[in-house]
């Protein structure tokens, strides 16, 4: 099979992989690694408070994400 042809091919999973309800799980799953990541890092003495502001300001970043595309997938109704 040419190159040309195995492009002409559409696997279903494949158009899967950047879906927007795909990009939320993986948003999800970041958000939640990174709360555990906070977690121990807190644990540590001493605690490396840039380190700590970083993750949580990507903490926050990555839930306004989470809440824009969940917005875009599920819009409210006007009332």
């Amino acid at each position: 099979m040419t190159a040309a042809v195995a492009n002409d091919c559409t696997d279903p999973l494949d158009s899967n992989l950047h879906s927007p309800e795909r990009r939320l799980i993986e948003l999800r799953m970041e958000h939640a690694d990174l709360d555990a990541l906070i977690d121990r890092a807190a644990r540590e003495m001493p605690v490396d408070e840039l380190m700590m502001r970083r993750l949580k300001k990507r903490r926050l970043a990555l839930r306004d994400q989470i809440a824009r595309l969940e917005l875009a997938l599920d819009p409210k109704e006007p009332a």
